[in-house]
């Protein structure tokens, strides 16, 4: 199956639950709503006739994350309802970056600016249905204010903004209350978002806006520009910030990032990411992550009460995930890398990407062929010594690609090199490490 087959296939898949009265209650159930303009007056609009709406993703990276994740899958539940999606990708907002809480951003050159734009819009487009009559448009924001001139830009737009207004936004109140500050290009982020609103409501019609509740003065920006210009009521969604159960931030793996691109978070690291949700995040994983429904969402509740230790939501959670996102070969690899590196598979039956990942997420020792074993062993911190690795080979507790060893003298040959490239070592059930062959890269 080709990528395009396989990603109409998942989209076609998709269903919004028809248990609920509205989308508005499905959406409010699935915990999606923080914050929004008139409830009462959007709830109506959205089962009345089609609207279009946008989200926006701005380009400070080459990949979406997580949080762009719950936007895409908001937009897509909005589109299987009969609306109207609009994708934006922030080419000129990418170019100075919404302010964060901390400091200030460091400014991207065009050019990079511009090859995330693409990248961004790529991603963007896996998720949204671009066929049939209520299919997707992709917009990059450059395209309008390109053209802009500085005066044209503060008598059209910047007139509308009262500063007094613009201070008391929560993001730059905190800038402005810190050894930072914030610069003239920052502080104005939210005309610009403003600007975006109003030029997709003359081109499109377009009348809500979502983002992260975090962006809620962004949001609005817009919705008072439109009131204020045009003498229309229009509306915004503010998603809530995901956190464990424990109040930390989602969507971070030791720091870093659970990125949607493949090449910056592999399909074996993201499938492990999900499956190791805790007991108490595992249901509203799949409220916000997954189409399954309430009624299935329930049992697996239920299973999580009742038998904790099947992990059955989990595993039902990041099969469906890595499916949306990597497809349901990369799913499978991972699936298959997690069995076969604790023996419950075949590690050379393995596709190079699934066990390449998989390696990644593993103590690495660099290798090469006719390297002892107890070097290796030393090198991937799996013993602490010589010595604890010659005892470890004589008590039998040493495996090499899921091959028990016993000889001290061993080393590593060809034939044992996966791929040509890769081996994993294992000290007693659990403990793993990986051995890549290849010092000019990582694995």
């Amino acid at each position: 199956m080709s990528v395009t087959s396989e990603r109409a296939e998942i989209l076609a898949s998709q269903r919004n639950d028809d248990s609920f009265e509205t989308l508005w209650d499905e959406l409010e159930w699935r915990g999606l709503i923080h914050v929004s303009t008139d409830q009462g007056a959007l709830a109506e609009a959205l089962e009345g006739d089609p609207i279009a709406y946008y989200c926006g993703f701005d380009p400070t990276a080459a990949s979406l994350h997580l949080g762009h994740l719950v936007q895409l899958l908001l937009m897509r539940r909005l589109q299987l309802k009969g609306h109207h999606p609009i994708g934006l990708v922030g080419g000129s907002t990418g170019l100075i970056g919404d302010p964060r809480p901390t400091a200030e951003r460091t400014l991207n050159s065009p050019e990079v600016v511009g090859e995330w734009v693409q990248s961004l819009g790529e991603q963007v487009s896996r998720y949204l249905d671009f066929d049939g009559g209520n299919g997707a448009k992709l917009v990059n924001n450059l395209d309008w204010t390109a053209p802009m001139s500085a005066i044209d830009f503060l008598r059209e737009i910047g007139k509308y903004f009262r500063v007094g207004t613009m201070i008391k936004k929560d993001i730059v109140a905190t800038r402005l209350n810190s050894d930072e500050g914030i610069s003239y290009s920052e502080f104005s982020y939210q005309i610009l978002q403003g600007l975006d609103y109003l030029e997709l409501f003359r081109q499109y019609g377009c009348r809500l806006q979502s983002g992260g509740s975090d962006q809620w003065g962004n949001l609005t920006s817009g919705t008072e520009l439109i009131r204020k210009v045009e003498g229309e009521h229009v509306h915004a969604i503010g998603t809530p910030l995901i956190t464990n159960s424990d109040g930390t931030k989602f969507g971070k793996s030791e720091g870093n990032a659970i990125w949607l691109n493949p090449e910056m978070c592999s399909p074996y690291a993201f499938y492990q990411f999900w499956l190791n949700q805790a007991d108490a995040d595992v249901i509203d994983r799949l409220k916000v992550f997954t189409f399954l429904s309430r009624a299935e969402i329930a049992e697996y509740a239920e299973q999580v009460e009742r038998e904790p230790f099947k992990r059955a939501a989990q595993k039902r959670l990041a099969i469906e995930v890595t499916t949306l996102v990597h497809g349901a070969a990369a799913a499978q690899g991972a699936i298959d890398a997690s069995g076969a590196l604790f023996g419950r598979g075949e590690l050379d039956a393995l596709d190079a990407p699934s066990l390449a990942g998989a390696v990644h997420e593993l103590p690495r020792a660099i290798g090469t062929v006719g390297a002892p074993i107890t070097q290796l062993l030393v090198d991937a911190e799996l013993v602490s010594s010589l010595g604890e690795a010659r005892r470890a080979l004589t008590q039998g507790g040493v495996y090499l690609n899921n091959v028990q060893l016993e000889d001290q003298d061993r080393v590593l040959g060809a034939d044992d090199l996966l791929h040509g490239r890769f081996a994993v070592l294992r000290r007693g059930k659990k403990t793993l490490a990986g051995v890549v062959v290849d010092s000019t890269s990582d694995a």
